[in-house]
């Protein structure tokens, strides 16, 4: 046996099957390129599905952790530490909102927007308790803990894990009209990916999350912005929904967050918004820890510059140009996508 297979070999022998991956067996990586156990290099266009939007090893960052592992990599949020106002301050600022509550995955972050649109909705719009309901896009992915697959309608994701989480609408993504419909009274927020990412990467129709932004502030419904996948830089602007000049109530960011080093997720919102919840309601071990905070930090500061962005918006016109000439000869179907993504 190759060493690869070797590899491969062992690793299915003591792992559950979650993903079923390319038989490939990194062994180092460093920006868009990584090398194998057989020395082979391979151009990583996945880019950890954007967790890797700076690329392997980037030195800032890396930098960063390192300088970071010296000091203090964990405190629990029993404790301040004196990275954590510095990140909140700086992620808050880069997304024009005023509040952060941190964590770690992305399926954390997505959880915890769900627990603020629901307290808000007892607390602030005034829904009978037991009674929000939340309005999601079919073909959504957010994650997958219990409550997330609830409102899937991919079978792999959903089949087998019921009984399934109540209060969510599902209604076709890029249908305004459905959602305009699907809202009553109780309806306390809109969750959506501003750029659908495992339905295929489906950029929905122009004038749609204009529209959703419209029809969110005029029912008072909350508009997250599932912005994990396309957020911080990859589309060509620090946020997807920045191509359509839209501000949401609430960014859930997570992936490009934590550089590739560590996880990082946050919900980042309004004070009032996220000032539902009180001590003791809603924390997490990890969430926000120095070590996170450090890496973060960095990716904030580099994204103020607008390098980043700037380089995805080059490289995808360019990538969008010449794809695009093979549509039409069976080489390539169709070419979707904004940016790098």
């Amino acid at each position: 046996m190759s060493t690869t297979e070797t590899a491969i070999a062992s690793a299915e022998a003591h792992s559950a099957h979650n993903y079923h991956p390319l038989p490939v067996v990194v062994a180092s990586a460093e920006g868009a390129w990584m090398t194998d156990v057989e020395g082979r290099r391979y151009l990583d266009m996945l880019a950890g599905y954007s967790a890797l939007n700076f690329g392997h090893g980037n030195r800032r960052l890396i930098d960063a952790a390192k300088a970071q592992l010296d000091r203090v990599t964990l405190t629990s949020r029993a404790f301040y530490h004196d990275r954590f106002a510095d990140f909140c301050t700086e992620l808050a600022a880069l997304c024009g909102m005023e509040t952060v509550l941190p964590m770690n995955t992305g399926a954390e972050a997505v959880e915890t927007a769900v627990k603020t649109a629901r307290k808000w909705g007892y607390r602030v719009k005034g829904v009978p308790d037991g009674m929000a309901k939340i309005i999601v896009a079919s073909d959504n992915f957010h994650g997958r803990t219990t409550t997330i697959v609830s409102f899937s309608t991919d079978p792999e994701a959903r089949a087998d894990f019921g009984p399934y989480t109540p209060g969510f609408e599902i209604v076709p993504y890029g249908d305004l009209t459905a959602m305009r419909e699907a809202m009553t009274e109780n309806t306390v927020a809109v969750l959506i990916e501003p750029i659908q990412g495992e339905a295929g990467v489906l950029v929905p129709p122009a004038g749609y999350l204009p529209g959703v932004r419209e029809l969110t502030r005029e029912r008072n419904v909350l508009f997250i912005a599932d912005e994990i996948q396309s957020g911080l830089g990859r589309t060509g602007k620090t946020f997807a929904l920045d191509h359509e000049g839209v501000v949401p109530d609430m960014y859930v960011l997570g992936k490009a967050l934590g550089g590739g080093v560590v996880p990082v997720s946050a919900v980042v919102s309004s004070a009032d918004v996220l000032g539902v919840f009180r001590p003791g309601e809603h924390g997490s071990t990890f969430g926000g820890n120095p070590l996170a905070c450090a890496v973060a930090l960095e990716v904030v500061a580099m994204l103020r510059t607008g390098e980043y962005q700037q380089r995805a918006a080059e490289l995808g016109d360019h990538l969008h140009r010449e794809l695009g000439l093979l549509t039409g000869g069976g080489a390539v179907e169709a070419v979707r996508g904004r940016g790098l993504w």
